[in-house]
């Protein structure tokens, strides 16, 4: 028989930690929203720039001393590119309330010391994991977040494919971005022998997500730290 697992109920406090960070994920998809409409509209005249959004006001310098770009079209994708610093006002204020309450939370605390989390991490895997005792091991909780990959196996043989991306997207999402970061910075020295091995043999991408597996919180006692795997 299978036993129910019940979701714990948040208190007033945590919930509203949840529509701050609701609130963050959505204007944060805006942001990338307007920035790829400016790039593409850009791009459409012959106007291009590297990736990134500090290369938006390249682009616009860029477009406004191009007089072969219409005007109208230049005055549009002004109109666009000026909700940006708009977003960027309102996403310093949202996250400066989120750093606030990871200060004040010892489950968040803890979480940003695995290497690849930090404080927005801590908050959103404190908030949207209530109670991770449910979870008998870390590779029980990596499964359930949908980073590992799914089994196909038959007759005895084993055949893993892709990661099932089964589980929470915005977790999954930070623990792949936070292992990229730590990747960015791998240098012999700086660098566990593991990571710096693994780096050596496999391509980055399978790196990462390997990286992001273990970075995934131990479980069993609750939260553990980066030594609780």
């Amino acid at each position: 028989m299978v036993q129910a697992r019940f979701v714990p109920i948040k208190t007033v406090e945590e919930q509203t930690a949840l529509t701050v960070l609701s609130a963050r994920d959505l204007l944060v998809k805006q942001r990338t929203m307007l920035i790829n409409a400016v790039r593409g509209h850009a791009a459409e005249f012959g106007v291009t720039v590297a990736k990134g959004p500090q290369q938006v006001t390249e682009l616009l310098r860029r477009l406004a001393s191009d007089e072969c770009v219409p005007a109208l079209a230049r005055e549009m994708i002004g109109v666009l590119a000026g909700q940006l610093p708009v977003l960027e006002a309102r996403l310093k204020a949202i996250e400066a309330r989120l750093v606030a309450w990871h200060r004040q939370n010892a489950t968040s605390q803890l979480l940003a010391t695995i290497p690849g989390i930090g404080p927005i991490g801590g908050v959103s895997f404190a908030l949207k994991v209530a109670e991770p005792r449910v979870f008998r091991s870390c590779r029980h909780f990596a499964s359930w977040i949908g980073i590992t990959p799914r089994e196909s196996s038959t007759a005895g043989r084993q055949r893993l494919g892709r990661i099932s991306k089964q589980g929470d997207e915005d977790l999954r999402r930070l623990l792949v971005l936070g292992a990229t970061a730590v990747i960015q910075q791998a240098k012999p020295g700086r660098a566990v022998p593991w990571l710096l091995g693994l780096l050596a043999r496999k391509p980055k991408k399978v790196a990462t997500l390997a990286l992001a597996n273990k970075a995934c919180p131990g479980v069993g006692r609750g939260w553990h730290g980066p030594s609780g795997r």
